[in-house]
């Protein structure tokens, strides 16, 4: 299992952790994704490891920016 954590810009409300939540779940082989609106940070927990490139598109498409990471 590789746990990953980065800093996502721009969240502001709950629809947005949805958002983000939904379209990291959404990568192949992920098994847990954990938001925290307050300080920006997203967790997830994969069976294989994701590139940082995976991560930032996903994040994209939601609407959003992938700030920094993995932490």
């Amino acid at each position: 299992m590789s746990h990953q954590a980065y800093v996502v810009q721009g969240m502001t409300c709950e629809h947005c952790v949805r958002a983000v939540t939904e379209a990291l779940a959404g990568i192949p082989g992920t098994e847990a994704v954990t938001v925290d609106l307050v300080s920006g940070s997203v967790g997830f927990d994969s069976r294989v490891g994701v590139d940082r490139v995976a991560v930032a598109a996903a994040v994209a498409e939601a609407g959003y920016q992938l700030a920094s990471g993995p932490a």
